[in-house]
């Protein structure tokens, strides 16, 4: 080759290279190979534009996340990278969400998450890269929550990608070579967006109905509050009331924790998971969010959502939809009339939870968290943090909710830092953080306005509603800020109060009407959950995870008639409600494969519970012989219920020391021959060693004394007070009373065992 013909080529080469575009890759974080340590979080898409990852490691540095990407040509590239100092919007020193980004193994010489109080991209310098197959690794380097939503690589000079809180940007669409047209997800029934109980018991209930569903869940759990994520136990009671088959399809996936927060075995997500799973008539979809809708005036058409770890965007038609999101976000989105309080709000909780190790533990100190000393929290009883850690009462709940949140890590940050490195260091040496929740625990948003907005009079005044269905039993608990813990704090309390108006039968429960679970102007939207169409002050009552699981198992019923009647939610109360009254009436795990089909009972079914549930103790159907619960018994004088000595009869005992009162027991003889007559009490201390017991039989009367101070010698707390003879039809009474008893009385249950 001639001189003249290099130099030519060379100048070709040089000239091809200087017309071609600038080259530039963007990296999502939530879409690395490996996350490590990191966690995604996909609580603030709606405020900030995307998912993040985050260095959740209670002060311990989370292991790297580290992903593989291709260079598309050989150059000098700019680094941005996506982040914020979250502390720095309270002016706090520290900056706490400090990371690192190492390409190919160099660390970069900047520190991410040091600066910024809002959401920007964070330059960080320029890096020569080569053609191909590059390593990027996040790298924290407090375990204090940094977070990094994406990094973007580019030849471009001044290359700042545009800083939109806009999801799905068309900038981001255009960067990661996204579809112009989303994935169809159709052929659906029903489509349930939010995975928390109203939402899974939604999509069963509907699925065992013949409904095809589609569920969508934001987090790669189920259970919303009730997972592992927010740990929160499920309260309310279930199955009970005028439809007590409701509630069984909760029965099936509740957690049986024991304490809020309960442990990561409590939660059972994997048992969540197999259940809807385990369904044919179920798509379900984790890890998707969903961020807009599609309606032909009043009625919904289609939602769209993307996967939160590859963009991937999806357009879900359906019949019907109900939004269980918690924050009525799809009825928003539709134009559906909601509510919310202007202040005054319950607010959000992060739960936590410490342990002791075998040795001195030390905890880094935490200039940037609240500042805090013991005086200022509540001790944290059985090493928990439990759901008075609350906050963002009058704050933007959805604007804003990452600076609730944040703001309760700040909180319980200061307060670890209190015990460990303050004035509880002396008693705290070994403790250890062991969790906290970094997925907030809201209470209150927005609400969706049905036909019927249920108030609080309504309830106290047990208001009797012909559509009356969902059993709601826990007391209207609003939350406020506890004034003694305001003061250092007052314009974001950290603490809460439970305020409680008792005048719901926690027993029978009050059944919330079917037209708050349907909005008034969106014809085809169902609402379960605490977004559904009630005042603040009775959501108090009905926003507990049970109840919200039942209003759950009455949409998806609900929704079946919809289909095989061709009509909307609203035609199901005015012209089908004797429809959806038998299906109410089937049990939780009746199921046909089809609206028109045939429902069929398998044998694992639960009994049918009583109006006033399942009992909570030994069930009295399964003892031997003829047994008189407590609450059948005739009660002169004043008698308190009690539940805490176990086991008991039913749900619960009786106990008094009203010097007046008496407790009889009465029954009637099923056939004639000899009965043995058992009295069924709890010992304790305060109980009366002489408690005075009398027998009263056609044939005779029979008194003796019994000391409730010790152990009663049978099974479930028994102990034989006699025999009598009776004959079919004969009547036999039990007679408890207080006078010089020496102490309380307690009463549980008569047994009558025959023994000839």
């Amino acid at each position: 080759m001639s001189r003249c013909s290099v130099l030519l080529s060379v100048f070709t080469v040089f000239v091809a290279t200087s017309a071609l575009p600038a080259a530039s890759v963007l990296v999502e974080a939530e879409s690395f190979d490996e996350p490590g340590g990191w966690k995604l979080d996909t609580q603030f898409i709606r405020e900030m534009g995307s998912p993040y990852l985050l260095a959740h490691g209670l002060g311990r540095p989370v292991s790297d996340a580290k992903t593989t990407i291709t260079v598309p040509e050989t150059g000098t590239y700019h680094v941005h990278v996506r982040t914020k100092d979250w502390v720095a919007r309270w002016n706090a020193e520290g900056a706490p969400g400090r990371f690192q980004v190492l390409i190919n193994g160099e660390t970069l010489d900047v520190d991410f998450g040091s600066t910024g109080a809002e959401w920007f991209w964070q330059p960080g310098g320029t890096v020569e890269l080569e053609k191909g197959e590059v390593t990027l690794t996040l790298r924290d380097l407090t375990g204090f929550d940094g977070r990094c939503d994406a990094i973007y690589l580019s030849t471009e000079d001044n290359d700042t990608p545009p800083n939109s809180g806009r999801i799905l940007s068309e900038w981001r669409r255009e960067q990661l070579n996204l579809p112009n047209e989303p994935i169809v997800e159709s052929g659906y029934d029903l489509v349930v967006i939010g995975g928390g109980y109203s939402g899974m018991g939604a999509a069963i209930s509907a699925a065992r109905s013949g409904c095809r569903v589609a569920l969508i869940q934001d987090r790669p759990v189920l259970g919303g509050n009730g997972s592992s994520e927010v740990r929160v136990w499920a309260m309310g009671n279930i199955r009970r009331g005028k439809y007590p088959r409701i509630g069984e399809i909760v029965e099936e996936f509740a957690d049986k924790a024991t304490k809020s927060p309960g442990t990561f075995e409590e939660f059972e997500d994997a048992k969540k998971e197999a259940l809807v799973r385990a369904e044919s008539n179920i798509d379900l979809f984790l890890n998707h969010h969903a961020y807009q809708v599609e309606t032909d005036g009043d009625h919904l058409t289609a939602v769209y959502a993307f996967d939160t770890r590859t963009s991937a965007d999806r357009r879900f038609e359906g019949t019907l939809f109900c939004d269980a999101t918690g924050h009525g976000t799809i009825g928003f989105l539709a134009g559906a009339d909601w509510d919310m309080e202007n202040a005054g709000r319950m607010g959000m909780s992060n739960m936590w939870a410490w342990a002791e190790a075998d040795e001195k533990v030390n905890f880094p100190e935490t200039p940037w968290a609240l500042d805090l000393t013991m005086k200022d929290f509540p001790y944290p009883r059985d090493h928990h943090g439990q759901w008075f850690w609350e906050s963002g009462f009058d704050k933007d709940a959805l604007g804003d909710a990452e600076a609730i949140r944040d703001w309760n890590l700040r909180a319980v940050y200061g307060a670890f830092n209190a015990m460990k490195n303050r004035d509880g260091a002396s008693k705290h040496e070994t403790a250890y953080l062991t969790w906290m929740a970094y997925i907030g625990g809201p209470r209150e948003s927005r609400r969706l306005m049905g036909d019927v907005i249920l108030t609080a009079d309504d309830i106290t005044a047990k208001k009797d509603f012909p559509d009356g269905c969902v059993p709601s039993t826990w007391s209207i608990d609003l939350h406020y800020p506890k004034q003694q813990y305001a003061k250092k704090y007052p314009e974001n309390p950290f603490i809460s109060v439970a305020e409680h108006d008792r005048s719901v039968d926690r027993n029978y429960g009050y059944p919330v009407p079917y037209r708050c679970f349907y909005s008034r102007n969106i014809d085809n939207l169902f609402m379960a959950g605490r977004c559904i169409s009630v005042t603040h002050e009775a959501l108090g009552t009905v926003r507990v995870m049970k109840t919200c699981g039942m209003m759950g198992e009455v949409v998806g019923k609900a929704a079946s008639i919809c289909v095989l009647r061709d009509c909307f939610p609203r035609d199901v109360y005015e012209r089908y409600w004797s429809d959806l009254d038998v299906l109410l009436k089937l049990p939780g795990k009746a199921y046909r494969q089809d609206v028109e089909g045939v429902f069929t009972i398998p044998d694992d079914a639960l009994p049918l519970a009583g109006p006033l549930g399942p009992p909570s103790g030994i069930d009295p159907a399964k003892l031997e012989g003829i047994v008189i619960d407590d609450r059948d018994a005739l009660k002169t004088g004043h008698w308190t219920e009690g539940t805490g000595l176990k086991p008991y009869i039913a749900f619960g005992y009786a106990y008094s020391t009203d010097p007046k009162a008496s407790l009889t027991y009465r029954a009637t003889a099923p056939k004639s021959g000899e009965y043995e007559v058992r009295l069924a009490y709890q010992p304790h201390e305060n109980r009366g060693a002489e408690v005075p017991v009398t027998i009263h039989s056609p044939a005779s009367t029979q008194s003796i004394q019994v000391n409730m101070q010790k152990p009663a010698p049978h099974d479930h707390g028994f102990i034989s007070i006699g025999n009598v003879r009776l004959k079919e039809g004969e009547e036999i009474s039990v007679v408890l009373r207080t006078t010089g008893a020496g102490g309380n009385v307690h009463g549980d249950a008569v047994q009558l065992i025959l023994t000839d």
